[in-house]
């Protein structure tokens, strides 16, 4: 008097264990994922020497910090304002062709060596 749409026990015992496993394994995607996220967001994941700089604006700044330059300083010298540079170096903005190339030569590199620089 069973009803024939009902599972046997083997069939429901097999796919609760599926079932499971299928959620053990997106948790362990899950923390994984985060994991990267968290070493990415951190200063050990983006920091670093200036040829392992992310973007234009990170090189920029790496190359600031090692000459032992301040933003202030910077802008003196290729006769812009602070807020420009802290703009480059944050990625808001990009410099122009004139400043990259002054840039360039305030850290004592070529162009080249400033764009290649970045990842």
């Amino acid at each position: 008097m069973t009803p024939s749409h009902t599972l046997p026990v083997r069939t429901l015992v097999v796919l609760l264990i599926n079932i499971a496993l299928w959620a053990l394994f997106l948790c362990v995607i899950v923390l994984l994922i985060r994991a990267l996220l968290k070493y990415l967001r951190s200063d050990k994941g983006r920091r670093g020497s200036p040829e392992q700089a992310w973007n234009l604006g990170e090189a920029l700044k790496a190359r600031r910090t090692a000459a032992g330059y301040t933003q202030e300083y910077v802008a003196e010298a290729l006769g812009v304002s602070r807020q420009a540079v802290s703009k480059w170096e944050n990625g808001a903005s990009e410099p122009s062709t004139a400043n990259l190339m002054a840039l360039a030569r305030l850290y004592g590199l070529s162009v080249d060596e400033l764009l290649s620089t970045t990842e």
